[in-house]
This record gives C-alpha cells, sequence and structure tokens, in this order.
C-alpha cells in the first residue's frame, strides 16, 4: 500500500435527496438534473508541467495551450479584508489566501492526484526521515535578488523553529519534543532531518519561503516587532515576492489589486514567461448576498455559489457568458462548538460561567444537543439539497475518513432523556431548568456577513429552544469573534467552519492536540503548563502524535479512525453538513481545469482572458 502522502484521491459517491452526485478528480459542469444521463463537457487536464533549463535558469514550463497576455481577473473575500501581508503572521483564511498568491513553497499538491510536486523545488528525495531538495538555479524574488539556500534555511530556523508569528506550522511538526533540522549543503541544495519517521512532514514544505533579506531585519529587531510587520498600511513597493504576483494596491474595505511578477519562474511552451494576467483584483464585499449582486452586475469574474443560489445561476448560465462547476464535498467542516473552558483569567475570573459550565462540561448535555439539531432540514432548506449531513470530524472526502460512524435522524425524545439523565427538568412554562434551579440560557454567535452560517444559527436556534432552552444568537464581526474564541474565550457556544486537507488529517493537528492555538473548545493561555485536561484529551493528544509518526496509510488511518471516534462520542464540536463546493466562472477566461483538490483558479499562472466575441461577429 503506498504511504498517505501519495495515495491518490478516489472517487466519491454520496447520495442527496435521492439524487445521485457523482464527485470526481477531475469533475464535469454539473447538469441541471443531476439524475439525467446525458452527455457533459469533458475537461481534459493538460500534461504534467516540466523542468526547463535556459541560459542556466530551470524554469516550470506549463503544458497548457498558449495564451493571450493582458486583462485582469477579479474575484471577491467575505468581510473586512486582509489583516496582514505578511505569510507568517495569518491567522484568517483572507490573509492566508492573499498570502499564498504572492509567496510559494518549496512544494505545492497535485491537483488531481494529490500527489506532493515541486514548486520553487526543481526535485526532492525523500530517505526515511531525511529529506533532500534540490532548488531552481537562477530564479529570482520579484526585486531581481536570487532565490537561494540561504532564504530556506532561514525562513524555517529562524522564522518558523524559532516561533515568529503563527506558530502553527511549528506546533505541528514537534515530534517527542523536538523540532526538525535544516541545513544548507550548498547555494541550491537544502538537507531536512525529522527526529524520526514523520509522515506529514512532507506536505509542510508547501509552506512560503521568505526572502531573507526583507524579512531578516524584522526577526532581529525581535517578536513583538515581527507581529507588526508587513501589516496592511505598508507601501506595496516594500513587499518582495516569489509568487506570479505582487501587491500594487491596498484600499481597505474595498479591494486588494495583485500585478503580475515579471521575475515568475513559470513559462509557457513558447518559453514565454508567465502568468499571462496582468492584474489580480479581489473586491471586499460585505457579505454573500453583496457578493451575489456584484457577479451578476459583472463586476466579479468567479464566484463560490451556495446552495440556495444554484439553480437559479444554472438557469442563467443557459443565456450568460458564465460556466457553473461542481467541485464536489467541501474539503472544511462546519460545526457547532461548546466553551469547556473551566479555568481563571489573571484577575482570578473564570473565563466561562460556572453554571455554563457545567452544561458545556456535560457530556449527556451536548449529546442533547447534537441530536436535537436536525440536519437534514438544513441541508434541504439552507443548502437546498446540495449538501450531505455530517458527523464526524474529517470530511466526506477525505481518504482517512472514518465511515463506521453512522449517521442518526434528529431525535429530541432522545435529547430529553439525556438531559434528564443528568437531572434536567422543565418547568410549567416548558422552560429547560437544571439539577440547581437555573433556567438554561446562553449566547450562540457565528461571523456577521456569511448567510449560510446566519440561516444555520436562526435554525440552530429553533432546534434547542424545542428543549426549552433559550438562546441569544449574536452574529458578530469574524475578527472580533476569532479574537473571543482563541484570545478571550469570552464565548459560549459557536457556529464556525475549519478548512481541511482530505489528504493530510495532520493539518487539524493544532485543532486537537490540548496545546494547539486552535484548540478553541478548551483553549489554554500562552504559557500554560498546568496538566488539566479531560481525559479525553489527552487520548486525542496521543492519538494525534501516533498518527503522524506511523509510517504507512493503513497504520496511520487506525489512529485517524480511533480520533474521529472520540470526537463522536464526547461532542467538543457537533458537525452540521458537507455542502458541495460549487464555483462559476466567466467563459472568456481559458486554461480553467476545474479540480476537487484544487478548485478552479489553482493554475493562476496560466488562466488567460480570451478576447469575447463583439456582437455580430
Amino acid at each position: 500500500m503506498k504511504k498517505a502522502g501519495y495515495v491518490i484521491l478516489v472517487l466519491i459517491f454520496i447520495a442527496i435527496l435521492a439524487k445521485a452526485c457523482i464527485i470526481a478528480d477531475t469533475p464535469t459542469p454539473i447538469t441541471q438534473e443531476k439524475s439525467q444521463n446525458t452527455a457533459t463537457e469533458q475537461i481534459i487536464y493538460p500534461q504534467n508541467q516540466k523542468n526547463i533549463t535556459i541560459a542556466d535558469v530551470d524554469y516550470l514550463q506549463s503544458q497548457a495551450e498558449i495564451g493571450i497576455y493582458g486583462g485582469s481577473l477579479v474575484a471577491s473575500t467575505i468581510g473586512e479584508g486582509p489583516k496582514t501581508f505578511n505569510p507568517f503572521n495569518t491567522k484568517d483564511n483572507i490573509s492566508a489566501m492573499m498570502s499564498e498568491v504572492m509567496y510559494d513553497g518549496l512544494l505545492t499538491t497535485h491537483p488531481v492526484t494529490g500527489q506532493p510536486i515541486p514548486k520553487l523545488a526543481k526535485s526532492f528525495s525523500v530517505n526515511g526521515n531525511d529529506y533532500i531538495i534540490h532548488l531552481r538555479h537562477g530564479i529570482k524574488w520579484s526585486d531581481g535578488k536570487p532565490i537561494t539556500a540561504d532564504d530556506v534555511v532561514f525562513t524555517w530556523q529562524n522564522i518558523i523553529f524559532d516561533g515568529f508569528g503563527n506558530t502553527s506550522t511549528r506546533d505541528s511538526i514537534i515530534i517527542d519534543g523536538k523540532l526538525p533540522t535544516v541545513k544548507k549543503i550548498d547555494d541550491y541544495t537544502v538537507e531536512f532531518k525529522t527526529p524520526q519517521p514523520f509522515a506529514p512532514f512532507i506536505r509542510m514544505l508547501s509552506t512560503s519561503i521568505a526572502p531573507k533579506h526583507i524579512f531578516e531585519p524584522a526577526v532581529k529587531k525581535g517578536k513583538e516587532y515581527f507581529e507588526t510587520f508587513l501589516s496592511t498600511n505598508i507601501d506595496p513597493k516594500i513587499l518582495v515576492t516569489s509568487g506570479a504576483f505582487k501587491l500594487k494596491e491596498y484600499v481597505p474595505a474595498q479591494r486588494v489589486v495583485f500585478e503580475r511578477n515579471p521575475n515568475y519562474y513559470m513559462i509557457n511552451k513558447n518559453n514565454q514567461k508567465l502568468p499571462y494576467l496582468d492584474k489580480l483584483v479581489y473586491l471586499i464585499v460585505g457579505d454573500i448576498n453583496n457578493e451575489v449582486l456584484k457577479f451578476e452586475g459583472g463586476e466579479l469574474d468567479t464566484i463560490g455559489l451556495q446552495g440556495a443560489n444554484v439553480a437559479r445561476f444554472k438557469e442563467l448560465e443557459k443565456h450568460s457568458n458564465f460556466k457553473v462547476y461542481n467541485l464536489g464535498p467541501d474539503t472544511g467542516t462546519m460545526f457547532v462548538s461548546f466553551n469547556l473552558n473551566n479555568r481563571k483569567d489573571k484577575n482570578g475570573k473564570y473565563y466561562v460561567d460556572l453554571k455554563k459550565q457545567r452544561w458545556f462540561q456535560d457530556k449527556n448535555f451536548r449529546q442533547a444537543v447534537d441530536y436535537a439539531i436536525d440536519r437534514k432540514n438544513m441541508v434541504l432548506n439552507i443548502a437546498n439539497g446540495l449538501a450531505a449531513p455530517l458527523y464526524t470530524a474529517e470530511s466526506l472526502n477525505s481518504i482517512y475518513l472514518n465511515k463506521n460512524l453512522k449517521p442518526y435522524d434528529r431525535n429530541i425524545e432522545k435529547s430529553k432523556d439525556l438531559l434528564k439523565k443528568s437531572g434536567y427538568w422543565w418547568d410549567k412554562k416548558g422552560h429547560l431548568m437544571d439539577k440547581f434551579g437555573n433556567h438554561v440560557e446562553f449566547n450562540l454567535f457565528t461571523n456577521a456577513g456569511n448567510t449560510e452560517r446566519e440561516a444555520i444559527g436562526v435554525m440552530v436556534k429553533q432546534d434547542l429552544e424545542d428543549l426549552g432552552m433559550k438562546i441569544n444568537f449574536k452574529p458578530i464581526e469574524f475578527n472580533s469573534l476569532v479574537n473571543k474564541l482563541v484570545n478571550t474565550s469570552d464565548w459560549d457556544i459557536v457556529i464556525m467552519g475549519l478548512t481541511g486537507s482530505p489528504l493530510e488529517p495532520n493539518g487539524g493537528k493544532n485543532v486537537w492536540m490540548s496545546n494547539g492555538t486552535l484548540h478553541m473548545f478548551n483553549q489554554r493561555p500562552a504559557g500554560y503548563t498546568k496538566d488539566d485536561r479531560y481525559p479525553w484529551e489527552k487520548e486525542l493528544d496521543y492519538l494525534y502524535t501516533q498518527g503522524a509518526l506511523a509510517t504507512t496509510f493503513e497504520a496511520r488511518k487506525k489512529f485517524y479512525d480511533e480520533y474521529q471516534k472520540i470526537v463522536y462520542e464526547e461532542k467538543p464540536f457537533v458537525y452540521i453538513y458537507s455542502p458541495l463546493r460549487i464555483t462559476a466562472i466567466r467563459t472568456k477566461f481559458k486554461n480553467v481545469f476545474p479540480t476537487s483538490l484544487g478548485g478552479v483558479t489553482y493554475n493562476i499562472e496560466e488562466i488567460y482572458e480570451a478576447k469575447e466575441p463583439s456582437k455580430g461577429e
């Protein structure tokens, strides 16, 4: 059996409202009626990119068709925009997305097979716990300086290993308290060594590489300075990047504009430098409804569609200049989480009110909430049937999904029985009371502007009120919500989502390890050392550690199956549903090869804007 990092993503079948939806690695445009047997357009992914050496420069050559230079692609983000342009400080998805545009890693993931493939690296080899990376000769940063082994060693040793910025990457590769080592062999060769064979490490080499000559002065000034380095008020000219685009302009709450990097190391089959597009623009829209209006008005070139909008867009597609693609189940997860924190802040005040601690820390209470939530109703009325109920910590398309964990329907009577076991009762008005006579009332948070999560919040509130609970639903700005979750612990329950990989569970280490920076349901303050883990948290720590150390897919899956079983039973997260990722993009853009792993614009370097025919042509 192949190692986990090299397992090819298999075809996945899920049933939605008695209609079969086939999700393949290379999707086709979805048909309006999924039950029809009519042929659909076949997307043919081009041959794999090649290494080409020209005048002592090791380029990466695209095998896609030759495109036209010029034009721009306009996408969008929900919320208030990026919080930083420093790829090592990102703590939100939007900032991370902007960083990925500008900074490449040594490796990346093949969009069809899921295998690690070279990016800044020309080639690589793995021998047990030894990783040799051969960099491309002659490639340059956007300011013209060479990209060398010094940049790689500095990035990993002085930023990641030394704990600058967001430490999630470092935390995810600690093995028995030890970090890997990194060493320069020569100007274009780097050696990494892990303390012992560590299956997830190969995928960690997709982490952005920093230009040493730009980042070293900031590192020397210390971690406090580094936290504000390359903030969003920076002069774009200061940013030095390795990706296909570099920052041109940022207008807060309006747009982020990138321009092509003339020093990018990818070329087309005519040996001309890529990317084709002059600009990549992200409009910052307040909410999903505004995003839809902007796409329909022609201001956006691509959009991710929620289930409620898909049928209308499929009808519009017949007479419009865009195409809709089904990319399969979302690779992330969406859930309700409970605040299980029982610690005090520095002033001696509990983060969570004592009576709420008793509720949320009670397994019967959490399971009662789980059985009260009507997932099928949400799939039907919020996702318009284009989703499937979710019960597991791994997404439906994960190769590590524990298929032995069975789904179940809403069961309000079972919820009541579970509550009775813990001494809950109902007064004459139907209010749920705990055994001390307290009416069960708490706040439910989610991020404002995400209409899907807001709709889920309304339905969760209604479902739990059927149990006699009083729910105060409070959508708030996303960054304020993140601050509550990971910094102040000032929250009760929350509807959130996390991105994920269907190929590598270790990316969730910072969520499930008890000292993880996103262990939101029982967040520990920085520097906290007391061992007050719940017994099942200790088990999760063990399983995640062992899952990363196992070297075969079969051995790793046993550990990851068990962690999913614990989460399934203990319910720190109550999972909601897994939507289909459905995306529309203008037909004027060519070299678009959507995949379930990559999405639609993962190959932005190869995408070009074709001239649309004028009327009468």
